[in-house]
């Protein structure tokens, strides 16, 4: 869910969390498409606030620990919380560690990574050195945003470039196309990838348009964290007009919100 370092400020549980359900599909669909596991641990990659956690813990538990990972102090809180509430704690652990540079300390059985690797550079390096952590029949499930060239996203970068031009330089999403991670882990095994178009029903919101509600504790903050207060009111102004054009309301006042997402799922041989 987070990366570590001085790019990115401490993620914000509430406001991730006020989208759980459409956050939280894409998770259970990626999951269904898993099959039986060898031994080992079940690790939730990127795992935030557990939002994933009951459904990864009624699959497998308690033949496969649940390990959880994820950078965020407030996102591992927030999931150590969450285990509080049941008889049997969801996670077996939560660890924080810099996913991009996380290892496992014995094979997983699964490494399971929902809307969390999309924030790590390099897939071309990263997806078959996770690859090469599973066990012998182990599994590599990974769900991410494809959204960059969408309205939502794309008019982060212009907005922000047209009132502050040169400060908030973006590099490329580096999220690929189904078909590219399908071809960089077939030599690790049998590899099944798609591409998903999630029509997403966005309430209307007390401020500001629907589709910044939910860009806001996601892709906006890249942008918003280098900039003053008044420079965020200025540049969250002009971003909701640009949505209202793009993703106009409808009668009953909520909008239709496209959003891609991609998958794979890798059955190592």
């Amino acid at each position: 869910m987070a990366v570590s370092g001085p790019i990115y400020a401490d993620w914000d549980p509430a406001r991730y969390g006020a989208f759980r359900d459409l956050r939280l599909r894409p998770a259970l669909d990626l999951l269904a498409q898993v099959s039986e596991l060898p031994s080992g641990d079940v690790v939730d990659l990127g795992c935030g606030d557990g939002a994933v956690a009951e459904a990864l813990a009624t699959r497998f538990k308690p033949e496969h620990p649940l390990i959880g990972v994820d950078a965020s102090a407030a996102m591992l809180e927030r999931a150590a919380a969450r285990m509080t509430q049941w008889a049997n704690p969801l996670y077996n652990s939560l660890t924080r560690a810099d996913i991009a540079l996380w290892a496992a300390e014995t094979p997983p059985a699964l490494i399971f990574s929902n809307a969390a690797l999309n924030w790590l550079p390099d897939h071309a390096s990263l997806m078959p050195r996770l690859a090469g952590m599973l066990a012998p029949r182990g599994v590599l499930a990974v769900q991410m945003p494809r959204q960059e060239a969408a309205p939502s996203h794309r008019l982060l970068r212009e907005v922000a470039e047209q009132l502050f031009p040169g400060r908030f330089p973006v590099a490329p999403s580096p999220v690929l196309r189904a078909g590219d991670y399908a071809g960089m882990l077939l030599p690790y095994g049998e590899v099944r990838a798609w591409t998903t178009e999630y029509l997403q029903m966005l309430d209307p919101v007390l401020q500001g348009h629907p589709v910044r509600a939910f860009t806001e504790s996601t892709a906006m903050r890249r942008f918003v964290q280098g900039m003053t207060a008044a420079e965020v009111a200025d540049y969250v102004s002009a971003y909701d007009a640009a949505l209202a054009e793009s993703y106009p309301a409808l009668p009953d006042g909520r909008v239709r919100f496209p959003f891609t997402r991609v998958f794979f799922i890798l059955e190592r041989s």
